[in-house]
């Protein structure tokens, strides 16, 4: 039996209304990083109610989902898992091997971090995410999706209504051709992560 060493998730919205949409550039980087080590043959995993594909990355193992429920609701695919990793068909406890990759207004757009055992920050995906498996302790790559200013001033909008009508909006072309480069250099993160841990990772990539 193989086993999986890392579950790495994008979070978005099913449908094709959100696929360009900023709330669902988790699911965009998820799909460029597929691509790169040979498992974007996504496969709708009923058990999960997420797409999913297998793939690796040297001789480690990768699970690869997209939540097929919106966003709030996103802890549900790995509800299972998480049963799962108790009966030690993981090497380890899921969310020690957990990598969630999602949208971060917080963050100037084309730029990402990659955080460890970090609250949720308002992101209703982690929060769901959170309470299925019992702990802050996983792996979050964030990316930016807020524009800047000519003086590299964060753009980020506020407001309820304002904040909601931003997430769900499209990505413009050149933004939308920002994050696939963007998700250039996170897959490359992912590699190193995979490979030598998140310490290493965290070092490397999160100055960038």
């Amino acid at each position: 039996m193989f086993f999986m060493t890392h579950i790495i998730v994008g979070l978005g919205n099913p449908g094709e209304e959100y696929k360009d949409t900023r709330h669902n550039t988790g699911r965009i980087v998820l799909e460029e990083f597929a691509k790169t080590i040979s498992a974007d043959n996504f496969v709708f995993d009923k058990k999960r109610n997420a797409l999913s594909a297998e793939g690796k990355v040297k001789k480690e193992k990768v699970l690869l989902l997209s939540p097929e429920t919106f966003m709030n609701k996103s802890g549900s695919a790995l509800s299972k898992l998480v049963k799962v990793a108790k009966s030690k068909i993981y090497k380890k406890g899921v969310a020690e091997n957990l990598v969630v990759i999602h949208d971060d207004l917080d963050i100037p757009l084309g730029k990402f971090k990659i955080s460890f055992n970090k609250s949720s920050g308002g992101h209703k995906g982690v929060e769901s995410i959170i309470k299925a498996v019992g702990t802050e302790a996983f792996v979050r790559v964030r990316i930016g999706i807020s524009p800047e200013t000519t003086g590299g001033k964060l753009k980020k909008p506020t407001g309820g209504e304002v904040v909601e009508d931003f997430i769900v909006a499209p990505f413009k072309k050149s933004e939308l051709e920002l994050i696939k480069k963007t998700a250039k250099k996170v897959g490359e993160g992912l590699l190193v992560l995979v490979e030598h841990g998140r310490e290493k990772t965290m070092s490397e990539f999160n100055g960038l």
